[in-house]
């Protein structure tokens, strides 16, 4: 008979093997001595004699990884019986029998074919299996012996623990004695019970851990073994055994399955960059993996307290469980059983117990039925074990070692007496009176409410989208979409701004003067008041008090309220005390208070603002104005999205929407927008481009000057990206004081947002993405739009209806 073992994790073991050559093979004219070895075609398995730590004269003929330190070895072959002296080798007779041999002629036999062989060869194979075939007849298939029936302490991906039906051996590895040790250890992990399929970990026979029964998906009990993108557990049942394996998704991946000489039960992944073998998945690695830990009818949760019982049971002992923390007294039932008129209570999400019986050819109704006549059916369930359909499982004691998973786990059916069953309908019955009453309640509240709302509506009280479905929508002209939204009394704000004295002027745009102020309580604001004569007018202040409000970014300027008495409009914003970009990157006098840093973390948080607005706010919004003015800068520089009067949000599916009134900015409206009323994100996008080559250069779009060329900034530097000369566009007041690498990739997304065709340039979540990942490689940029200095926005036309405004910098 053939005498194996298994092997496992070797961390320290110190050997030097020299192989002859680099044969994979060995025939019965040859020998395999100490210091040489077989090798795989793959080169990634070695076969030869090891010696463990501290071991002069001790040999141990076993499968190791080729060139991994430390030295890991997968199956050893004489565990119980090691070689004693160095002038051993391993044999392949005439037979095909193997047998190692020291100089005493004592014979470790391997293995010995029961059947006539005519040429036999001993192969290593690329999967880690060490086979014996007849190289004439191997065309008929299979091998005269293989190690991958003797496994060690590890499974290599192929290799299978469970029953052989032909052999009537169940195939299990066991640990190795301690990490240096590879004899027989304590623990063994294999696959159980044929009839009802589990893996189960033993010391000395004795269980330690379980994981099943096969419910058809997976072993019951263990969520660990799912999907993951290295490895994928299998089990199989077959003619001729029933088996449980794993292979590898990926074939360059090296992963094992150990059992350490602790008992742990680990799939271990090779990771090259660290030189070391990581664990990926510990079968036994939380605290309810000991068996029958709570006890009978006890189940254990990792969510605390560990063991719990059964509804409809109760702990045996408080005391045991509460005070000294002994768990494994279990519960016992709230009313005993009395067989007749018992029923069944489904319990969802456990692992399922042990000790189960299948009661073959039952269907569902039939199985419960006969459990129920059954009175020593304690429980059953329903589970695919083979494949080929559902089976009866039953089971005829008390139930042992369950644990509860929050998801997953499967169902299974227990016996309790008439009274629990009872007292189980009363309760649902209340729950059901309860939720009726509930919802009874929530309906009268709710119309209660419904007709509050309706009158409030009806008297003007509420100011919000409740009275009207347009998402825009105004009350008085001011929107108060939450609690910190507030509206002003006339008399606060006119005292704020000192009755908007020209001292408190901060700003004058489109839409009219801007104030600085202070409220009583300290805090300083800044106040846009509608002028009498602007052309932005009512519907843009309703737009922007109702639209602001509802954005919450830190990249967005923070609207705090609104003020309206009788003609009166103002939006009541936080205070910004450094203004406006456009008074930093444009002033030749206080530019070189910007550092590039610092113009790089205002492009960044611009595009993170512009991107919460394109796609994370819930809404699709499209600013319609973004330029340097309208960027205004904190305590600390860092950027925030203004005036919000212009924009629109795109309507349900919409990507674009078509305006008759083109309004904007010189040097900032993308030309599908100036040209056709088109506007969408991507002429956000466009904006955003001018803008950022205006950080960089320090200069204006419109209004640039550059002798002998008839170009704007962006035609200026899209000239400079293609020669070559892009760092020539760099403001002088940063020479000397900026990454080249950060600046030309600013340079390079501001040419891709400004590109002539909408589609070409990219979304502003992707902008992001190219600013914040610098090893992302980036598209070359085509022909931008707009890049000489005539414009068709210098003059209104109208054209098929189509009014093009132009409104100057504010």
């Amino acid at each position: 008979m053939a005498i194996l073992s298994l092997s496992l994790t070797l961390c320290c073991l110190c050997i030097s093997l020299a192989a002859i050559s680099a044969t994979d093979t060995l025939t019965p004219l040859q020998r395999l001595k100490v210091g040489q070895s077989l090798i795989s075609a793959n080169q990634r398995f070695e076969l030869g004699f090891f010696a463990p730590p501290g071991q002069i004269k001790i040999r141990y003929l076993g499968i190791w990884y080729r060139n991994i330190n430390p030295l890991t070895v997968v199956w050893v072959a004489n565990r119980t019986n090691p070689v004693k002296n160095l002038h051993a080798s391993l044999m392949l007779d005439f037979n095909g029998g193997l047998s190692v041999q020291d100089r005493r002629r004592c014979q470790v036999l391997l293995s010995m074919p029961a059947k006539t062989v005519q040429n036999p060869v001993m192969q290593l194979l690329d999967s880690g299996n060490l086979v014996v075939r007849d190289d004439i007849g191997v065309s008929s298939g299979g091998y005269l012996w293989q190690s991958f029936d003797y496994p060690s302490d590890t499974l290599l991906p192929e290799t299978r623990i469970g029953w052989d039906y032909e052999s009537r051996r169940n195939r299990v590895i066991t640990s190795w004695k301690n990490i240096d040790d590879p004899s027989t250890g304590d623990f063994t992990f294999g696959l159980e019970k044929p009839q009802l399929p589990q893996l189960v970990l033993k010391r000395n026979s004795n269980t330690q851990s379980r994981w099943g029964p096969w419910d058809g998906v997976r072993f019951s009990g263990t969520n660990v073994l799912g999907t993951n993108p290295v490895f994928h557990p299998m089990f199989m049942s077959q003619s001729n055994g029933l088996y449980f394996s794993f292979n590898v998704i990926d074939e360059s991946a090296l992963v094992r399955l150990v059992l350490t000489s602790l008992g742990q039960v680990q799939f271990l992944v090779w990771n090259s960059n660290g030189s070391k073998w990581i664990p990926m998945v510990t079968l036994n690695g939380d605290a309810c993996e000991g068996y029958g830990l709570c006890g009978l009818y006890g189940v254990c949760y990792l969510d605390g307290p560990n063991c719990r019982c059964l509804k409809g049971f109760n702990p045996n002992s408080m005391r045991d469980w509460t005070d000294k923390m002994d768990l494994r007294g279990g519960c016992s039932r709230n009313f005993k059983l009395n067989c007749d008129g018992d029923g069944f209570v489904k319990y969802k999400g456990l692992k399922l117990p042990d000790n189960a019986i299948v009661w073959p050819d039952l269907l569902y109704k039939e199985c419960e039925k006969i459990c129920l006549r059954e009175c020593s059916c304690m429980a059953f369930a329903f589970i695919n074990i083979y494949g080929n359909g559902s089976n009866c499982v039953v089971w005829l004691d008390r139930l042992l070692d369950m644990r509860g998973f929050l998801q997953g786990g499967d169902e299974i059916h227990i016996r309790m007496a008439r009274d629990e069953l009872e007292s189980i309908a009363s309760a649902k019955r209340k729950r059901t009176q309860t939720l009726i009453a509930v919802i009874l309640a929530l309906v009268v509240t709710g119309m209660v409410l419904l007709g509050f709302l309706r009158w409030c509506c009806v008297h003007k009280v509420i100011r919000s989208a409740v009275c009207r479905s347009n998402p825009l929508i105004h009350s008085n002209g001011c929107q108060e979409e939450n609690s910190e939204f507030k509206h002003f009394n006339i008399r606060v704000i006119s005292a704020a701004t000192d009755n908007f004295s020209n001292n408190n002027k901060i700003g004058q745009g489109g839409f009219g003067p801007v104030y600085m102020g202070e409220l009583p309580s300290g805090q300083l604001i800044a106040v846009k008041r509608l002028s009498r004569t602007s052309q932005q007018g009512v519907e843009q202040f309703e737009t922007e008090s109702s639209l602001i409000a509802r954005l919450q970014h830190r990249y967005l300027v923070k609207l705090l309220g609104c003020c309206v008495h009788e003609e009166e409009r103002m939006l009541i914003y936080e205070y910004l005390p450094n203004k406006s970009l456009d008074k930093f990157i444009f002033d030749e006098a206080r530019k070189g208070l910007l550092s590039w840093a610092k113009r790089f973390d205002i492009i960044l948080g611009v595009a993170k603002g512009l991107a919460y607005l394109h796609d994370d706010s819930g809404l699709r919004i499209v600013h319609r104005d973004l330029k340097a003015s309208n960027i205004l800068l904190d305590s600390e520089m860092m950027p925030k999205i203004s005036d919000f009067g212009l924009a629109k949000i795109l309507e349900g599916n919409h990507e674009e929407a078509t305006s008759r009134r083109v309004i904007g900015t010189y040097g900032y409206i993308s030309p599908e927008y100036a040209m056709q009323g088109q506007f969408s994100v991507k002429s956000d996008v466009f904006s955003f481009g001018v803008l950022v080559l205006e950080i960089v250069s320090g200069q204006r779009n419109w209004g640039y000057l550059q002798p002998d060329q008839d170009l704007n900034l962006v035609g200026h530097g899209w000239n400079l990206w293609r020669q070559g000369k892009a760092l020539e566009l760099v403001d002088s007041t940063l020479e000397g004081s900026f990454s080249e690498i950060e600046i030309l990739r600013s340079i390079q997304v501001g040419l891709l947002c400004v590109q002539n065709i909408p589609t070409s340039r990219p979304t502003m979540s992707t902008v992001v993405y190219m600013l914040s990942n610098k090893n992302m490689e980036l598209p070359q940029p085509m022909e931008p739009g707009f890049f000489a200095r005539s414009s068709p926005l210098q003059c209104s036309v109208s054209a098929n209806g189509l009014t093009l405004t132009t409104l100057t910098p504010r």
